[in-house]
C-alpha cells in the first residue's frame, strides 16, 4: 500500500495541485491520499475520488520564541546573500522604521544577522526554531496524527509559509520523508531562508536547481528533481478552454477590435498601476493608439480592486475582470492564504491569454503565461528614484526577471512616450520577439506543460 501525504497550506496551493490534473494522477499513481489542508475541508470537492481524505490542519500560531529564532534565520540568509540585487532589495525594503517593540526586536534581529549569517550558524538557527515550538500542543499533535496515518512522503505544495514547519518537523520525528515544490519563480533570489529543510525538492528547471544549489549548499544536487510547474497546466487541459467569441462576450469587448490586457500587481508592487492604466486609455482616447483596441484591466487577486474605483468612473470604456478568489476563513495568521481561486477564474485566465493581443504588466510572472500563448508582452516600470514615483524599475535587477530583461523577450517602457510606442509597435509586430521568448520560457520552465503532474506524481512515487 503506497500512500501520499499532500500538504496544501494556500489558495495557490490549491489552484496549483487541486484544479491541475495532480489530484487524478495521484489517485491513480497512489493507493491512498491524504490532504493535510490548511483550507477548511469544505473547499474540497472529493466526489469523484474514493481514495482521498482529508485532514484540516490546527491553526499555527508562532510563540515569540518561534518567531524571533525564524525571523533570525531568514534575516541571516538575506545577509549571506545581500550581493544578489532582490536579496539586498528586500532587506533594505523590511527594515524597520517605527519605534514599536517589535521595531526594536526586529533592529536587534538585523544586528545579529548582519554578523552571523553563515551556513552553521543558520543550521543552529534552524535547530532553536524546533526547540521553540517541539512541545507545544499542536506540535505533538502533528506528531501523534502523522505516526497513525505513516504516509511514505509527506509533500508540501509550498515551501515558504512559516506555520509548515511543525509538520515538518514531526514528519522527522516519526522518519517519514518531506519534499517540497518551489512555487515560484522567484522566491529563491530574493527572499530568507525558508522555515523548515526538506528531504528532496521539485523544482521547475535547471535554472533553479542551480539556484536552489547555490542558495542552500546543504541541500544534496541528488535531492533536486526538475518536473516543470502545475501552475501552467491548465493552459493545456480542456477543461478550462473557451472559445473566442465567449471571451469578446464575457468582457463586454468589441470582437471587430484588438484587446490589450493590462495585468495589476498587488498593493505592495504595483502603487504605478493606476497612472500606467490613465496613460494607456488617454491614448486611446487622442488616438495616439494606432489601431482600434479594447483595453481590459485584470486586477490582483491579493487585493479588492476598490484602488480604481476614480479611474472606473474616469474611462468608462475599459473592460475589468476582477479575479475570482474567495476568502473562505478570515481569523487565521496569514488571511491571504485563505484565499483561492474559482474554476471560473481559471477559464477566464486562459481565455485572457488566449485571446487579447497584447499583454502590459509590471515585471509579472504573466509574462510567462502570455508568452506560453505567443502573445507580446510590454513591462511598463515608469517609477525611479528622480522621478518621484514608486521604484518599480528597481524590480529590473532582481536575479529572476533581469535574465528576462536581458533575454530581450519583453520591452521595457520606462516613460509615457516609451510604453505608448511599445504598445504601436507590439501590435504592428506581434511576432517580432517570439524566438526570444521561447528561449526564456525554456530557461524558466524546462519541461513541457503536458505531462507535468504526471511527471510529478512519478517522481514522489520513485522517492517514496
Amino acid at each position: 500500500m503506497s500512500k501520499l501525504g499532500l500538504v496544501i497550506v494556500d489558495g495557490v496551493g490549491y489552484r496549483n495541485f487541486v484544479l491541475s490534473k495532480f489530484l487524478n494522477k495521484a489517485v491513480n499513481g497512489f493507493d491512498e491520499v491524504v490532504i493535510y489542508s490548511g483550507l477548511r475541508e469544505s473547499v474540497y470537492d472529493l466526489s469523484n475520488y474514493k481514495n482521498i481524505s482529508i485532514i484540516e490542519l490546527d491553526i499555527y500560531r508562532e510563540n515569540r520564541k518561534a518567531w524571533f529564532w525564524r525571523k533570525l534565520n531568514e534575516t541571516a540568509h538575506l545577509y549571506k546573500h545581500r550581493s544578489f540585487f532582490g536579496m539586498n532589495d528586500t532587506l533594505n525594503f523590511t527594515k524597520p522604521k517605527g519605534t514599536s517593540k517589535r521595531d526594536f526586536i526586529n533592529r536587534f534581529i538585523r544586528l545579529i544577522a548582519s554578523v552571523f549569517h553563515s551556513e552553521k550558524n543558520m543550521k543552529w538557527y534552524q535547530k532553536k526554531v524546533y526547540k521553540a515550538f517541539n512541545k507545544s500542543d499542536i506540535t505533538q499533535n502533528f506528531i501523534k496524527t502523522l505516526s497513525i496515518d505513516k504516509p511514505d512522503i509527506l509533500f508540501f505544495t509550498h515551501q515558504r509559509p512559516p506555520y509548515i514547519a511543525p509538520l515538518v518537523y514531526a514528519a522527522n520525528e516519526n522518519n517519514i520523508k518531506t519534499c517540497s515544490f518551489i512555487f515560484s519563480w522567484d522566491n529563491l533570489s530574493s527572499k530568507g531562508r525558508i522555515p523548515a529543510m526538506f528531504s528532496s525538492f521539485l523544482v521547475w528547471s535547471d535554472l533553479m536547481k542551480e539556484e536552489l544549489l547555490y542558495f542552500y549548499p546543504s541541500v544534496n544536487k541528488n535531492d533536486i528533481y526538475i518536473v516543470g510547474t502545475p501552475q501552467f497546466e491548465p493552459y493545456v487541459m480542456e477543461d478550462y478552454k473557451t472559445s473566442k467569441s465567449n471571451f469578446y462576450k464575457n468582457f463586454n469587448l468589441d470582437d471587430s477590435k484588438k484587446t490589450i490586457c493590462f495585468s495589476c500587481g498587488d498593493l505592495s508592487t504595483g502603487r504605478n498601476d493606476q497612472l500606467a492604466i490613465s496613460i494607456i486609455a488617454d491614448a486611446i482616447l487622442d488616438n495616439k493608439i494606432k489601431y482600434s483596441v479594447n483595453l481590459l484591466v485584470r486586477t490582483s487577486p491579493a487585493d479588492d480592486g476598490s484602488r480604481f474605483d476614480k479611474i472606473r468612473r474616469k474611462y468608462p470604456f475599459i473592460s475589468w475582470n476582477k479575479p475570482k478568489w474567495v476568502q473562505t476563513r478570515e481569523n487565521h495568521a496569514e488571511p491571504w492564504s485563505q484565499r483561492l481561486p474559482l474554476r471560473d477564474d481559471i477559464k477566464d485566465l486562459r481565455s485572457i491569454l488566449e485571446y487579447s493581443d497584447l499583454s502590459i504588466n509590471m515585471c509579472s510572472t504573466m509574462s510567462l503565461d502570455f508568452m506560453i500563448f505567443d502573445k507580446p508582452v510590454v513591462n511598463q516600470v515608469l517609477g525611479n528614484i528622480e522621478n518621484g514615483l514608486f521604484n518599480d524599475q528597481r524590480f529590473l535587477n532582481y536575479n529572476h526577471y533581469k535574465k528576462v530583461v536581458e533575454s530581450e523577450a519583453v520591452v521595457i517602457a520606462k516613460t509615457k512616450e516609451e510604453l505608448i510606442k511599445a504598445i504601436n509597435n507590439s501590435l504592428l509586430n506581434p511576432d517580432e520577439l517570439r524566438q526570444q521568448q521561447e528561449e526564456i520560457l525554456k530557461l524558466g520552465i524546462s519541461k513541457p506543460l503536458e505531462g507535468t503532474s504526471e511527471r510529478i506524481v512519478n517522481t514522489l512515487l520513485e522517492l517514496s
